[in-house]
């Protein structure tokens, strides 16, 4: 048996050699034409592209891909990995398909439930649109809907491989809900970001088509080779407040940036934990400016080197937390380092939190 994985993608990259991987261009009806494999052909929604995000690609398989194989879809730069980092081949694929239903990405644990968070980041009535479609359309489902997104858990992605017979049955019950959703909700009005709403729901919809069904569930690592873009362009923007010695304007910097793309101190955005560690140093000097007349971007305002500097404060407060390290031996060291009580009390924040979701998962 074959496996075809789409590459979903709405920009020109390197695709891996391995010919299982197909490059599919989503919306390319409303761009410029990359010369991949398009999204606007025979049956095809490719311009709801800013409201389905890679569900566009999803639809155009389900209505234009036969095979009597396996398909998948992944990302132009998120890929299916083995936990020592290797991409999964077909060979692998077709191994694993003959145990499983579904490969699919890991589940996330969120820090509260799925709902309170779509309610923090984006319209909250669209999600109980959703679940007021399903109660009506698809009764069978609706109790593990509603506990499901009252849960911490999630896959993300819309990243999947399994038979097409599965994928096609799935794709259905998926488009069912929400093109319905979409006859009862406005989005003409949000953001660019908040538009990818049906994007965003189909997520949490994945894991209650899964449960519903018990289907056997193969939950995989997801690699990616860079980040985004747009990540990048905030990680500049923010060196450039550091240099100057500029924190407040990095703190409403970076609260505007967030507000715009609530996604990105996402781990799927924010790889190398940068994005995150600049919050960190965000803290910091706002904690240390209260109580000290020097904060941290006095001594130091390079970004490689803050971003060294705080790693290796969070490496000394995650010791700490394991009991590795007593407090009265952090406290040497900070001293010795010239770290403030400031410095390590945020890190210490930052450790705990990443002890409690370790010990949640």
């Amino acid at each position: 048996m074959s496996t075809i994985i789409f590459t979903m993608t709405h920009k020109a990259f390197t695709p891996p050699k391995d010919p299982m991987f197909v490059p599919l261009q989503v919306g390319r009806v409303l761009s410029t034409d990359l010369g991949y494999i398009g999204d606007d052909t025979g049956d095809s929604i490719s311009k709801w592209n800013p409201y389905f995000s890679e569900l566009t690609g999803m639809y155009w398989v389900w209505k234009n891909f036969r095979t009597d194989g396996n398909v998948g879809l992944c990302h132009y730069r998120r890929f299916f990995i083995h936990e020592n980092g290797n991409v999964i081949t077909e060979q692998e694929y077709d191994s694993l398909l003959e145990t499983y239903d579904l490969v699919t990405t890991k589940q996330v644990v969120l820090n509260n439930s799925y709902y309170d968070g779509y309610a923090v980041n984006h319209h909250i009535k669209d999600l109980i649109e959703t679940g007021n479609v399903i109660r009506e359309f698809y009764p069978e489902y609706h109790e593990e809907f509603e506990r499901i997104v009252h849960g911490n858990r999630t896959y993300f992605g819309n990243m999947i491989v399994c038979k097409k017979e599965l994928f096609d049955a799935y794709s259905e019950w998926l488009f069912g809900i929400l093109f319905r959703v979409k006859e009862r909700i406005d989005v003409e009005h949000y953001d660019n970001y908040r538009k990818r709403v049906f994007g965003f729901i189909s997520e949490i919809l994945l894991l209650v088509y899964a449960t519903h069904h018990r289907l056997s569930v193969c939950e995989c690592k997801v690699g990616m080779p860079g980040e985004k873009v747009e990540t990048r362009e905030v990680k500049e923007r923010l060196a450039e407040y550091f240099l100057r010695k500029d924190y407040v304007g990095a703190g409403a910097f970076f609260k505007e940036a967030l507000a715009k793309r609530p996604d990105i101190l996402m781990e799927a955005s924010d790889v190398d934990g940068q994005l995150m560690m600049s919050l960190e140093i965000i803290t910091i000097c706002e904690q240390e400016n209260s109580a000290r007349p020097e904060v941290i971007l006095e001594r130091m305002q390079d970004f490689n080197e803050l971003m060294a500097w705080v790693s290796d404060l969070n490496q000394l407060a995650e010791a700490n937390v394991r009991g590795e390290k007593s407090s009265e031996e952090a406290q040497r060291i900070c001293e010795q380092k010239n770290i403030s009580k400031q410095a390590f009390e945020v890190a210490l924040v930052v450790a705990r939190r990443k002890r409690k979701l370790s010990l949640a998962d």
